[in-house]
């Protein structure tokens, strides 16, 4: 697994993103609960036991091989990302994934890799499956099998207090960043460009392409551009953890789409139904709740882990 967390790298400024420092040892899930979360490494999954159902669909050879391997981009809290120690995935992803293994009674290992590498990774076998906040798309559905775990939403940060009055309406012709690969790039900057702006006959929103988000912020917060394009919840998080530089507009920006994003894993993988039932069980348990809960997600459980 990687370890060179992407914050690590951004300007001084946004440093309170994630504050990495030298932290101790891991915590379960009942302990440390005071901690401040970037510090807290409690495993969630921590006596959770296999859901014989999800066992018996697991193919034989997964079975041998007792482990899988789980890829995501560590580079965007509260959702994904790696605690103050510097090598521990921590937040909403990494937590349902241990879930996730633990109900198939596999070990799981974490790969921390770029967004925009991780289908192309599970494409050629690098990789089991994903837990990292990635939507359904057209494309994406072309070659991957998808399945339900959570609610999303995207949403737009400007510089602290607005000080060009932007709204979800107003942002033709400005400059706002994306994430590489995220699906506000893909498909929903261009579609909210054409029915707020060139359909009324208004210059595009200019999105600009930027490795992470974290990247986006620091750019945002020297003014390089003019706000960032991204999940709701890594927007919100950004905001909390770095008073005074942001403002995350509001309401979420309505891209005329489900907003529910899915773990996913090879088209057509004999992986696939073992990993919906565990997923369905994730979703049953006290675990996926508690996880949402402490992370300020309540409100994008969903009940069905249903396969796109």
């Amino acid at each position: 697994m990687k370890t060179t967390n992407k914050i690590q790298t951004a300007a001084a400024g946004l440093a309170v993103l994630l504050a990495l420092s030298a932290c101790g040892g891991a915590a379960t899930s009942t302990q440390a609960t005071d901690l401040p979360k970037t510090q807290n490494t409690r495993d969630i999954s921590e006596g959770v036991q296999p859901d014989p159902a999800a066992v018996a669909l697991l193919p034989q050879s997964v079975k041998d091989k007792g482990e899988l391997t789980v890829a995501m981009d560590l580079s965007s809290p509260p959702m994904t990302f790696l605690a103050e120690d510097n090598k521990t995935p921590i937040g909403v992803n990494p937590d349902l994934a241990r879930v996730v293994a633990k109900k198939l009674g596999l070990k799981l290992k974490f790969e921390n890799t770029a967004f925009d590498t991780i289908i192309p990774g599970i494409d050629g076998g690098r990789y089991d499956f994903t837990a990292t906040t990635m939507a359904a798309t057209d494309e994406r559905l072309k070659v991957l099998d998808m399945i339900n775990y959570l609610k999303g939403g995207s949403a737009v940060a400007v510089p602290h207090g607005n000080p060009l009055k932007l709204t979800n309406d107003t942002l033709c012709g400005k400059n706002i960043g994306v994430a590489k690969g995220s699906t506000q790039q893909l498909k929903h900057l261009p579609n909210v460009s054409k029915w707020t702006c060139e359909d009324k006959g208004l210059p595009a929103i200019n999105g600009v392409s930027l490795p992470s988000v974290q990247e986006a912020l620091t750019q945002l917060d020297s003014k390089r551009i003019d706000g960032v394009f991204y999940d709701a919840s890594a927007l919100a998080w950004a905001d909390a953890q770095q008073p005074n530089h942001f403002t995350v507009l509001e309401p979420r920006m309505d891209t005329r789409t489900n907003t529910t994003v899915a773990m996913a894993l090879k088209k057509g993988s004999p992986l696939t139904p073992a990993l919906q039932k565990a997923i369905q069980s994730l979703l049953e348990s006290p675990e996926y709740k508690e996880s949402l809960e402490y992370w300020g997600l309540g409100a994008s459980a969903i009940t069905e882990a249903a396969i796109r």
